[in-house]
Parts: structure tokens; sequence; C-alpha cells
């Protein structure tokens, strides 16, 4: 395998069960074997890609200081801007090389939500930025409602297993600006190997390559997704509680050739994450006498504290 599967989503939406059930398999082992999926036909279009990163540019291109008077460390950098070096890999103690910004659930008037999610921080200098990314936010939280829909049928769950939880869920939008890199990175790389927290992660193709994913023989894979395709991958959360039998792998985005240091790279992933009181036990239909119980039961909620304090967004 040179490159990551890719699945085409136009196949669980249409009307023909063979081409439903063919989706179904084909994402569901991809995510068995790799955990790296890209998928074509989403709901995100050209255009609105456009506008967002012409968005996200413009920000990241604000003063420094600008940029910090939008940093909310109180929240431990789930909404508004998180600054150059702040977040690390776990087990690691280098900053990343990068900074970014985090869009939040804005939920429904009906969600009957048991936690109530921080407001966004609105930027004054850019009028289209907030608008610009919710609207992004929608379309990525609609597309992974249906990935989780076929995942869900994959595992033996009923198709609407995951909606509840996911929908009005405690997802972020993260615009990454990986600035160019001005002098020999001291062990430090634009992202450290890492595996997401989340139940799965939706990336909009990055303005440069650099994303890489290790397979279980240990070899790294450029992670390349098809024009107009997004890069979908399983997260710890979904991997914990399907009990290691959909795989969050490893990835890494890596430095650029010297000849590129001077370039900016940018990325904006989708983390869709669950409602906080979720279970993130492991599925019955996912233990069995040659894979027994793998993990301590845990909520979605504690686990995500549990990351973020590991992680450094969150001191202890």
């Amino acid at each position: 395998m040179t490159n990551i599967p890719s699945v085409d989503l136009a196949d669980f939406l249409s009307d023909d069960p063979v081409r439903k059930k063919k989706f179904i398999t084909e994402i569901g082992n991809a995510y068995e074997e790799i955990g790296f999926v890209s998928l074509k036909n989403h709901f995100l279009d050209d255009e609105l890609t456009e506008k967002l990163y012409d968005e996200v540019e413009k920000f990241f291109k604000l003063p420094t200081d600008v940029k910090k008077g939008y940093e909310r460390e109180d929240l431990g950098g789930q909404r508004g801007y998180v600054s150059f070096g702040k977040e690390h890999a776990k087990g690691k103690k280098e900053g990343d090389l990068k900074e970014f910004w985090h869009f939040g659930q804005e939920p429904a008037a009906d969600a009957n939500l048991t936690e109530e999610y921080p407001d966004n921080v609105q930027v004054k200098e850019l009028p289209h930025f907030n608008e610009v990314g919710m609207q992004a936010y929608r379309m990525l939280e609609k597309t992974g409602i249906y990935v989780l829909r076929a995942l869900a049928l994959y595992i033996g769950k009923q198709e609407n297993y995951f909606d509840h939880w996911a929908s009005n869920g405690n997802s972020i939008l993260r615009p990454i600006h990986y600035p160019p890199i001005t002098e020999e990175p001291d062990n430090a790389v634009r992202a450290g190997a890492h595996g997401d927290i989340n139940l799965i992660t939706l990336l909009m193709g990055a303005s440069a390559p650099g994303l890489q994913v290790k397979h279980k023989d240990g070899r790294w894979i450029d992670a390349i997704a098809g024009e107009d395709e997004l890069v979908i991958n399983v997260g710890d959360m979904l991997e914990r509680h399907t009990n290691n039998k959909l795989r969050s792998t490893i990835h890494r985005v890596v430095n650029p050739p010297r000849e590129l240091w001077h370039t900016s790279r940018y990325s904006i992933p989708f983390f869709m994450h669950p409602r906080s009181e979720m279970p993130l036990d492991c599925l019955e239909e996912c233990i069995d006498d040659n894979n027994p119980k793998q993990y301590d039961d845990i909520t979605a909620g504690e686990f995500l504290h549990q990351r973020l304090v590991e992680i450094g967004l969150i001191k202890k």
C-alpha cells in the first residue's frame, strides 16, 4: 500500500443496497487495516472550502498581539486562538511547530445537553471569519454523521446508533497554521506522532503535503487524498469503544525539505466528538474470546479531560 484507501459516500447514500453494502464493507475494512480513508462526494463544496482557507490565512497574518488577544487559556484552548508551540504530542516535551484556532459546537435549542459549551470567540477584525467557519463546521459534521452510520452498521449496531451522541456533540473545527521554519528545529516537527482523541477526524485538503500515517508494519505512508476528497481517520474514542476493532492510527506532520522551510502550511481538521456523557465502554459486539475487553469503562468527557492534560492544553 502506497496510499490510503479511497471510498465514495455516494455509494452509501444511494438507494442501491449493493452499493450501500459496498461502502460499509470498504470503509470498515480500511478502518480495521489502517484507520484512514479518503472520502469523495462529501457535503463540503469547493467554494466554501476556498472561502474558509481565505479567512483562515487572513487571521493568521494578523499581528501576534492581536491574535493573542483571542487566546482563552481558561478554556484549555477549546475555543479561540492557541499560540505557537503550546500543544505537544502525548509523551513529548517539545511543542509542535504550529498555531491554531478552535471553532466549537453551537448546539440546537432543543439539544437537551447535560453540559454547557463555551461560546465561540468572535474575531472583530474579520467580519466573515466566524460565519464561514461555522458553515464549514456544519457540512463536516453532516458528513461525519453519515460515516458513523456506516460504521455502526459495520460493527453490528443500528444505523442511527451514534446519531444522538454525535449530533450537538463537543466537536471542534481547528484551522492550523504551520509557519515557515526559520531555524534548525530542536527535535520538533510540525505535529508529533500522535493518535487523535475523538471519534473520527475529517481533514480538509491541506495547502501542502506532510501528513504521514504509520502502517501496522511500521512503515510511514504519505496520506494523500484525491482532489475534492476528505481524509477521515478513526480517533482513540472510537478505537476504545470498539475494543480495538477499528484502529486509531498514529500519524504525524513532518517538516518540509529544507528548500521549502520558508513556506507556510495550512490545514483544517474537524475533530468529531460526542456528547461528554457518552459511555465509551467496549461494545459487546466487539468482545469475544479472541478479543476480550481491553479497556476500563469511561465517559467521553472524562477521557477528553485526561488527554487534554497529557498534551499540555490543561494543567493538572
